[in-house]
C-alpha cells in the first residue's frame, strides 16, 4: 500500500534493556547508553561489537515501561556475547509479519505516537488484523544526521 508496507522478518536476536517509570524520551536515552556500553565491551567476552540499526523501542498502551533494543549484527546472531550488566539481556524475537509506516525528520515520542495512530487507523479501515495494544518505534539514523532521516513504526500482524 502507498502509506504502509507489510514485511516478513525472520527470527533474530536483539540486545535489550527495559527502562521503567521514565518518559519515553528519557527511557530511550538511558536504554541507548546501557546498550551502547554492551557494544563497547561490557559483555562476557569484553568484545567490541559494531552498532547496527534499527534502534527499537517497545511502546505498550498505558504502560511506562519501555524496552529499548539494538539488532545483534549478523556475525554474532548464532552466539552473541552475554551482557555483564544485569539490566541488559539477549532476546530472540520470533519470525513475524509486521505492518510498517515510514517517515522522515527527527522523531519525538509524540511524532512516533502520531504515526502509530495513523498506521492503526489505516489498518482498521482496510480490515487488516493487528496487535493494537503495543507498537515498536524504529530509528535508523545517528542524532548527527540532519537530512534524509528514516524512522518507522511497526505493528505486528495477527
Amino acid at each position: 500500500a502507498k502509506d504502509y508496507e507489510l514485511r516478513q522478518y525472520e527470527t533474530a536476536k536483539w540486545v535489550s534493556t527495559v527502562i521503567r517509570g521514565e518518559s519515553q524520551k528519557e527511557a530511550m536515552r538511558q536504554g541507548f547508553w546501557k546498550l551502547f556500553h554492551y557494544l563497547q565491551g561490557k559483555n562476557e567476552k569484553e568484545m567490541k561489537i559494531d552498532m547496527t540499526v534499527p534502534v527499537t523501542c517497545l511502546v505498550k498502551s498505558g504502560c511506562t515501561d519501555f524496552k529499548i533494543s539494538f539488532f545483534v549484527p549478523f556475525e554474532h546472531q548464532d552466539c552473541p556475547p552475554q551482557p555483564t550488566d544485569s539490566d541488559v539481556f539477549i532476546e530472540e524475537r520470533k519470525a513475524a509479519a509486521l505492518f510498517v509506516r515510514s517517515f522522515g525528520g527527527f522523531a519525538s515520542p509524540e511524532k512516533y505516537a502520531e504515526e502509530a495512530d495513523a498506521l492503526a487507523r489505516t489498518l482498521r479501515n482496510r480490515g487488516q488484523p493487528f496487535h493494537e495494544d503495543f507498537f515498536y518505534t524504529a530509528g535508523y539514523d545517528s542524532p548527527f544526521k540532519l537530512f534524509n532521516r528514516h524512522n518507522e513504526v511497526w505493528y505486528f500482524k495477527k
